[in-house]
């Protein structure tokens, strides 16, 4: 597994990655989009390299998280950008399917919960051919029906919960998230342009909250010049 290490941006964290482990756009915006802060508690559910738990916990100095990764070398990569950044004592990595490793946890032990998670069902779209990728990407070792239910679980009753999915599922999550208690609240649509389609949806959810989706205005990545827009030039540091 060749590993690559980069800088997230001049004077940011750095973040090693392998071809089955990169950094995304999707967990950039997502980790922007999440409201946490101070001494709280997060976990993130299949954290990979751990790079949304690097981003969070880099722009929190307070905060704390628990990352859950089936894969061994992730979930050792994701130590090592950890330690290499100085945060190993304000994290931990759970080596293992989260579906079982939540349940031996205490219910209800962190603030957030947030995940990256598979967005497409099985048979829809081509597989990446490295079987790491195609699992982030495709719902191959578990749904979004258990990604809910594993951040019910270890969400405190008022606790946060974020995903990042592709639009064309959204009825699908906010479905399961609702069956799971885990009641919708904020969403906001990410487009390349004004004049395309979303091609993704960030989406906030409170456990045991009350009936009431916000909808945000949407996130342009682009201008129409093809210019990076000035919001996406912010969340990148630039």
């Amino acid at each position: 597994m060749e590993r690559v290490l980069e800088k997230m941006w001049e004077n940011g964290p750095f973040f090693y990655q392998t071809d089955a482990a990169r950094l995304t756009t999707d967990t950039v915006l997502l980790a922007d989009f999440a409201r946490v802060k101070g001494s709280e508690r997060g976990a993130d559910l299949g954290c990979a390299s751990g790079a949304l738990m690097l981003l969070l916990l880099w722009r929190e100095p307070r905060l704390s998280m628990t990352g859950f990764e089936i894969s061994p070398d992730a979930a050792a990569l994701a130590r090592e950008n950890l330690r290499l950044n100085g945060l190993a004592d304000r994290s931990d990595l759970i080596c293992g399917d989260f579906r079982c490793t939540a349940g031996g946890l205490a219910a209800g032990g962190y603030d957030f919960v947030i995940s990256n998670p598979p967005y497409f069902e099985p048979g829809r779209g081509a597989l990446a051919p490295d079987e790491g990728r195609a699992a982030a990407r495709a719902e191959l070792r578990c749904g979004i029906g258990e990604v809910c239910a594993a951040a019910a679980r270890l969400c405190r009753s008022g606790g946060r919960v974020f995903f990042s999915y592709r639009p064309e599922g959204l009825n699908r999550l906010l479905a399961e998230m609702t069956g799971a208690r885990l009641e919708p609240k904020r969403l906001r649509f990410v487009h390349h342009r004004r004049d395309k389609e979303s091609f993704l949806v960030l989406v906030e959810g409170r456990k045991d909250g009350n009936p009431g989706l916000k909808a945000e205005a949407p996130l342009i990545l682009y201008t129409d010049q093809g210019e990076e827009s000035e919001e996406y030039r912010r969340i990148y540091h630039r």
